[in-house]
C-alpha cells in the first residue's frame, strides 16, 4: 500500500490558509485589495470582536456574475493573470487566486455580488470550505463578503489570536495604510457597530496623510520627488524634529502596494543621515513607481516582501530624494566667522522648586538671561574654572543686574533659611566637588580629592526628574500646572486604545488628559516638573513606549517606562550651556537621588579619572 497520498482539497486549503490568513487583519487586507482591484471608490469595513466574530467588507466595484462568483472560490482561480509573462509584470494588488478559498476554508463565509447591468445578484454561503447554498438575491452593484467565526474549525490557530484590542489595532493599521495610498477612495471602518474612522475622498493627497497620521504632522511634511523613467519616488517626509521612537510612522508603497522592504527603509534612513539620533525614526510616506517587470511581488503569499531588479538604483534614488528634500528645507545656520559673537545661552527652567530660580525674569531679554561659562582667553572646547574671587551674594539679596548676570552661587555660611543646609559632618559626593566647567556644553567637569569627574548633564538631569516624578506620584495632590490653552493630540486607532488605558494611570503624576471625540485627546494639565517638555511629542512617545512594552504588562513596568519618557523629554539637552548656579543645584539634587550613577535607561551618569592614573599617563610616576 502506498504511503504517499494526495491530501483532500479541504485539508490542503486549510494548510494554504496558514500562509495567507495569519490573523483577522490578513483577511481584511486581502478583501480590501480585491475591492481596490475591482475599481471601487467606496469601501466599507465592518468588524465585530476584533474580527473573531465577523469581518464584512462591502464595495461599489465591478462585481461578479454567477459563474465568476463560483469560480473565485476555487484555488488558483483569478482574473488578473492568464499566462507566464503576466507573472513577471503584475500590475494588480491580488493575482495568486488563493485568498478567497483560503479564507472560506477556515470560516463561515458568505459572498453577495452583482454586476451593474445584471437584474439580480448572486449569494453564496460556505462553511469550512464546503459550499452550502447558491441563490439569486437582490443586491446593489458591487461585492459584499462576510467572514464569520474565523478559525472556528482550526482551534489551534484561533487560540493564538491576541486580544480584541490588539487584533483591532492591526486591522486599523492595515486600513490606514491603504487609505494613505488611495486618497480618492472613501474608506469607513466600524467596530461593534461604532464608527472608528471614516476617510472621505481627498482632492489633495496631503489632506489624506494628515487625516491618517494626525493634523500635527501636516505642517512638518516636506515634499519628496525624484528619479527617472526607471525609478521614480514621490511622497512626503517629516522634518527631523517630528521623529518617533519606533518605525510605526514609516509607510512605503511600491506601485500602489504597501510593503515592508529593508532596502527602502535603509535608503530612507540614509537620507536622514546626520539628522536623527540613534533610536529615533522618521515619519515618512513614500510612493515608489517602477516598471512592473522590474519588481517581483511573488515572493511570499502575503505579498509584503518584494525584490527589485535594479536594487542599487532604487536605493540611491530614494536616499537622494529624501536627502534633497531635507537639505532644501533646512538651510545651514552655522557660521564660519570666528570673530562672530558667541551664541546666546538659552534660559533653563529650574531643576527643582527648592533650587534658585534660573528662569528669565519677566520683561527681560531672554537672550541675556544667562552668560556663557567660557573665557575668551581659553579654548572654547574646555571652559574655564568659575571665578571664585567675587563676593558671594545672599540667596535673598537681588543681583545688581538681574538681566545680564546669572544668579550668584550662595556662600554656605550666608545661606537663607529657605535653602536646606548640609550638616558639616555629612560629606556629599557631588555637592562637594569643585566645579571646573563644561566640555562641549555637554559634560560637566569637576575636581574631587583623588581625580577628575566627568558628568553627562542630560543623563544626570534625566535621573533627577525621573525620581522626582516617582516621588510626586505618592502625594495626594501632585504638583501640576494647568495649561492656559489646552493641547490637542490626534492619534491612530491603536494609539487611541492605548492612551485611553493610560489616562487614569498618568493622573497621579499630574498629567491630566481627556478624550475629545474620535481619536483626539486634549491635555489640560501637566506636572510642574515637565514645564519645558514638548507635550504632543511626549504624549506620542508615551503611547509608542507603551506599545513596545505591551499594554498587558504589569502596571509598575508600564509606568516606569512612561516615567522614563517624561523625564527624557524634560531633561536638559547636550550642547546646552549652564551657569555656575545651575550646575551647583544639579549636583546637589543628584546627591538626593536613589541611584545617582545611572540614568533611567541604564547609561552611566558620571565617570572618574583618578589622579594616579593621570600621573601615569603623563609619566610622572611609574
Amino acid at each position: 500500500m502506498a504511503k504517499i497520498r494526495i491530501l483532500p482539497e479541504i485539508l490542503s486549503n486549510k494548510i494554504a490558509a496558514g500562509e495567507v490568513v495569519e490573523r483577522p487583519a490578513s483577511v481584511v487586507k486581502e478583501l480590501v485589495e480585491n475591492a481596490i482591484d475591482a475599481g471601487s471608490t467606496r469601501i466599507m469595513v465592518e468588524i465585530e470582536q476584533g474580527g473573531r466574530k465577523l469581518i464584512r467588507v462591502a464595495d461599489n466595484g465591478h462585481g461578479m456574475g454567477r459563474d465568476d462568483a463560483l469560480l473565485c472560490l476555487e484555488r488558483y482561480a483569478t482574473s488578473k493573470i492568464a499566462k507566464d509573462p503576466d507573472l513577471f509584470a503584475i500590475s494588480t494588488l491580488g493575482f495568486r487566486g488563493e485568498a478567497l478559498p483560503s479564507i472560506a476554508a477556515v470560516s463561515r463565509f458568505s459572498l453577495v455580488t452583482r454586476v451593474a447591468d445584471a437584474d439580480a445578484g448572486t449569494q453564496i454561503e460556505v462553511a469550512g470550505g464546503r459550499i452550502n447554498s447558491v441563490a439569486d438575491v437582490g443586491a446593489p452593484a458591487g461585492t459584499m463578503i462576510g467572514v464569520a467565526n474565523l478559525f472556528y474549525n482550526t482551534p489551534a490557530r484561533r487560540k493564538f489570536l491576541k486580544s480584541v484590542e490588539t487584533e483591532m489595532g492591526h486591522i486599523a493599521d492595515t486600513i490606514a495604510s491603504m487609505a494613505l495610498c488611495r486618497a480618492a477612495v472613501q474608506f469607513r471602518l466600524t467596530h461593534n457597530q461604532r464608527t472608528i474612522k471614516s476617510w472621505v475622498p481627498a482632492d489633495d493627497p496631503t489632506d489624506r496623510v494628515a487625516d491618517v497620521l494626525g493634523a500635527a504632522v501636516k505642517k512638518e511634511l516636506l515634499k519628496v520627488a525624484g528619479g527617472d523613467e526607471n525609478v521614480a519616488v514621490s511622497g512626503w517626509v517629516a522634518t527631523p524634529r517630528m521623529n518617533r521612537s519606533t518605525a510605526r510612522g514609516i509607510y512605503l508603497f511600491v506601485n500602489g502596494r504597501w510593503v515592508r522592504d529593508r532596502v527602502l527603509q535603509h535608503a530612507l534612513f540614509a537620507g536622514y543621515s546626520g539628522r536623527l539620533m540613534k533610536g529615533q525614526y522618521p515619519v515618512a510616506v513614500l510612493f515608489l513607481t517602477v516598471p512592473f517587470d522590474q519588481v517581483d511581488v511573488n515572493v511570499h503569499p502575503t505579498k509584503h516582501e518584494i525584490r527589485f531588479v535594479r536594487q542599487k538604483q532604487v536605493h540611491d534614488t530614494v536616499r537622494e530624494a529624501v536627502a534633497t528634500a531635507l537639505r532644501q528645507s533646512d538651510p545651514t545656520r552655522w557660521s564660519t566667522d570666528e570673530g562672530a559673537p558667541a551664541a546666546p545661552v538659552p534660559p533653563l527652567a529650574a531643576v527643582a522648586e527648592r533650587s534658585l530660580d534660573y528662569g528669565t525674569p519677566p520683561g527681560s531679554d531672554p537672550h541675556r538671561a544667562a552668560t556663557p561659562l567660557g573665557n575668551e582667553a581659553i579654548p572654547a572646547a574646555v571652559e574655564s574654572r568659575f571665578d571664585k574671587s567675587a563676593p558671594a551674594a545672599s540667596a535673598s539679596a537681588p543681583a545688581e543686574d538681574s538681566v545680564a548676570s546669572p544668579p550668584a552661587v550662595p556662600d554656605p555660611a550666608s545661606m537663607a533659611p529657605s535653602l536646606r543646609q548640609t550638616p558639616l559632618w555629612k560629606r556629599r559626593f557631588f555637592a562637594d566637588l569643585s566645579i571646573i566647567g563644561q566640555y562641549q556644553g555637554t559634560y560637566i567637569l569637576c575636581e574631587s580629592d583623588d581625580g577628575l569627574i566627568l558628568i553627562d548633564q542630560h543623563a544626570a538631569h534625566e535621573r533627577i526628574v525621573y525620581e522626582q516624578l516617582k516621588q510626586q506620584a505618592g502625594q495626594r495632590t501632585p504638583a501640576s500646572q494647568r495649561l492656559l490653552i489646552p493641547e490637542t493630540i490626534d492619534l491612530g486607532f491603536r494609539e487611541t486604545q492605548i492612551l485611553e488605558k493610560l489616562v487614569p494611570q498618568l493622573a497621579p503624576y499630574g498629567l491630566e488628559i481627556e478624550p475629545f471625540g474620535g481619536n483626539t485627546f486634549v491635555v489640560k494639565a501637566i506636572p510642574t516638573l515637565l514645564a519645558s517638555a514638548t507635550i504632543p511629542a511626549m504624549i506620542t512617545e508615551l503611547v509608542e513606549k507603551t506599545a513596545d512594552i505591551g499594554v498587558g504588562s504589569d502596571a509598575d513596568s508600564l509606568m516606569d517606562g512612561c516615567l522614563m519618557v517624561m523625564a527624557c523629554h524634560n531633561a536638559i539637552r547636550a550642547h546646552q550651556r549652564l551657569n555656575a548656579g545651575q550646575i551647583k543645584a544639579m549636583l546637589e539634587q543628584l546627591d538626593d537621588c536613589e541611584n545617582p550613577s545611572h540614568c533611567p535607561h541604564g547609561r552611566p551618569i558620571w565617570i572618574r579619572w583618578r589622579l594616579r592614573d593621570l600621573e601615569k599617563q603623563f609619566q610622572r610616576i611609574v
